[in-house]
């Protein structure tokens, strides 16, 4: 695990050092261990290092037999053993036992094509000497960040965008378009980041850059395709295939811990690997403090467990610190407790597993479908699913005319077109609600329909509505919120996280499974939790997904961070973007208990924090103190 950086463009070998070593400084904790370069007239390449495979001989740049090609690499290859025996046979020479050499021998030997034979999480650059040609790539799902930009007459890359801020041709601007959106989503929802010219390589894709031209292209795209299968053999199936993920994500040449949270994903982690470290985090409070229940869990299964209780003061403190190492502003709030779990994790070990994936490959959430604890209810729906789609879909307009009643989000959400009512995991701001409180500059954007719809149009017409709901949050939800806090958060505290439920060959599997074993009357994820529950209790596999259940409705109308959140929205900057006079009456109402608009607070307050750090302070924050 490491960050990269680089840039190209025309200026001499001498000129390029100065800055490449400014910006590999900026990602450091993504490498503390060792750096290196490559430079030239064309290039500059840059490495930070995280040992985790061949801890002595795998520093990059690494080059191949004859020097005319070099790679810098960020991320872990699982099945790199096996590709390394095939190039060996096939006459490639390796220096290093890193798994770094057999993606550059393997374009060497396949070309691009060697992507479709990468089992891992990855971002890498590879400089061709001779054509001078850059070639890259990141990995099936995003999980390893990786942006780029093209500006006066520099292309640059890399790892995490504050590297950029460093480099003399980066002009940082205010991405107007990308506030909108965000507050919907309470992520950074569009291809283009909040800064202006900087975008994401997006994943699944490789690109190529040559004398000025750069050209992006997919290479691999989810596939659902079901098989005929029973229930039994569907649960066998993803438990073997859990067990082989597990032990093939833990292989590492340091130590290995878990993320434990009192969910089911993390819970059947940690399970399968009988790690001899897994840490949990809490807010003291019982409603808020998951440590609780995975201290239950590791003293069934005789494991050790570390947690750590955060405190509101604590979260408000670094909260800047987080927004910095996030690089764009992230209102989940989970963000903070995942800072200081990964930052609990570090002082033992420098690997962690974790949870991610499972919910959108298997429909674990409840958004697709699953809200209503009656169960006949849920059974009627079940029976109506089975009626045509012009049925289903005329079915789901009445309901959605007619008064509310108990079931009916249920009934509706089982029933209607995905494209109709679906747009992800998070939904905090309606679009008009944002519209009324932005200023006129930041109201021009794409709409909301208009980031979702470029997903779904790319789907055959006849796919379930569940798969559509879970192929949208795979390109949008997963990717730039789920998967970024997880590499940015474990990051900032120099320690790799490892998704083995959220693997290539894991998702092979997902997409056979039959729609009616991944979410029905009985329950979301139903397959997956059947395998789970053969190695957890029924109170572990059968509980619903929490997340990170974070104290925020507390905290704003606890009078020091209410107070605090004010002084905020009442800064001069803030009247560029919103109406003032609304977001403060919209926090002071939270505060007397008149609303509960905690969560836009939030999103707000989130913004506003990340802009103060990269447009007004411009450095690195310091640790507050409450």
């Amino acid at each position: 695990m490491c960050g990269i950086v680089g840039f190209i463009n025309t200026q001499k070998t001498e000129q390029k050092e100065p800055t490449i070593q400014k910006m590999m400084d900026k990602i450091i904790h993504r490498g503390p261990n060792s750096s290196g370069t490559y430079i030239d007239d064309h290039i500059a390449l840059g490495f930070r290092r995280l040992s985790i495979i061949d801890l002595e001989g795998g520093t990059q740049p690494i080059y191949n037999e004859d020097g005319t090609k070099v790679i810098i690499f960020n991320g872990e290859i699982y099945d790199y053993q096996v590709l390394r025996e095939e190039l060996i046979a096939k006459g490639h020479q390796f220096t290093t036992e890193a798994d770094t050499e057999v993606i550059l021998h393997g374009y060497e030997e396949y070309g691009q094509d060697i992507l479709s034979r990468l089992r891992g999480m990855f971002s890498f650059a590879i400089w061709d000497l001779e054509t001078e040609e850059l070639f890259g790539a990141r990995d099936h799902f995003g999980i390893k960040p990786y942006y780029y930009a093209e500006m006066n007459g520099t292309f640059m890359f890399g790892s995490e965008i504050k590297s950029f801020l460093v480099h003399p041709d980066f002009n940082k601007q205010l991405n107007k378009e990308a506030l909108k959106p965000y507050l919907t989503f309470q992520y950074s929802a569009l291809d283009e980041t909040f800064f202006k010219g900087v975008h994401r390589i997006p994943e699944g894709h490789f690109f190529t850059y040559k004398q000025g031209e750069l050209q992006i292209q997919p290479y691999w795209d989810a596939s659902f395709k079901e098989e005929d299968m029973s229930l039994e053999e569907a649960i066998d199936k993803i438990e073997a295939a859990v067990a082989e993920s597990v032990a093939t994500h833990a292989v590492s040449d340091v130590k290995v811990g878990s993320f434990l949270s009192s969910g089911v994903d993390s819970s059947y982690v940690t399970s399968v690997l009988r790690p001899d470290h897994t840490f949990s985090i809490g807010f003291g409070d019982k409603t808020y403090n998951e440590s609780h229940e995975a201290k239950r869990l590791t003293d069934k299964l005789g494991l050790n467990n570390t947690s750590k209780l955060v405190t509101g003061e604590e979260a408000f403190n670094y909260f800047p610190l987080i927004q910095y190492h996030l690089d764009e502003p992230d209102s989940n709030p989970s963000c903070v407790p995942l800072y200081f779990l990964a930052e609990l994790a570090s002082k033992e070990v420098t690997v962690v597993l974790s949870g991610e994936g499972a919910d959108e490959l298997f429909a674990g959430y409840q958004n697709y479908g699953f809200h209503t604890r009656s169960k006949a209810v849920r059974v009627v729906a079940e029976g109506l699913k089975k009626l045509p789609k012009k049925a289903r879909y005329s079915i789901a307009r009445q309901i959605k005319k007619a008064p509310h009643f108990k079931g009916s989000m249920h009934l509706y959400t089982s029933l209607a077109k995905a494209e109709d009512f679906f747009i992800g995991q998070a939904k905090v701001f309606e679009e008009s609600e944002a519209l009324d409180l932005l200023t006129p500059s930041y109201r021009m954007s794409p709409s909301i329909s208009d980031i979702v719809q470029s997903q779904y149009q790319k789907l055959p017409a006849d796919m379930p509505e569940v798969k559509k709901m879970q192929y949208l949050d795979i390109h949008q939800w997963m990717p730039k919120d789920i998967l970024l806090k997880a590499d940015k958060m474990s990051m900032a505290h120099s320690i790799e996280l490892r998704v083995p439920l959220l693997d290539i060959k894991m998702m092979e599997l997902a997409e056979s499974i039959p729609t009616k074993y991944l979410l029905n009357a009985e329950n979301t994820k139903y397959a997956f939790r059947k395998a789970a529950n053969r190695h957890l209790p029924d109170e572990w596999a059968d509980r619903e997904k929490l997340g990170f259940p974070v104290p925020i409705k507390d905290w704003l109308r606890e009078e020091k961070f209410y107070q605090h959140v004010r002084q905020l929205f009442t800064a001069e900057f803030v009247s560029e973007f919103f109406d003032q006079a609304k977001i403060l009456d919209m926090l002071d109402k939270n505060y007397r208990g008149e609303n509960n608009a905690r969560r836009k607070i939030w999103t707000i307050f989130t913004f506003l924090t990340w802009y103060q750090i990269f447009f007004i302070d411009e450095k690195v924050p310091e640790v507050g103190n409450f």
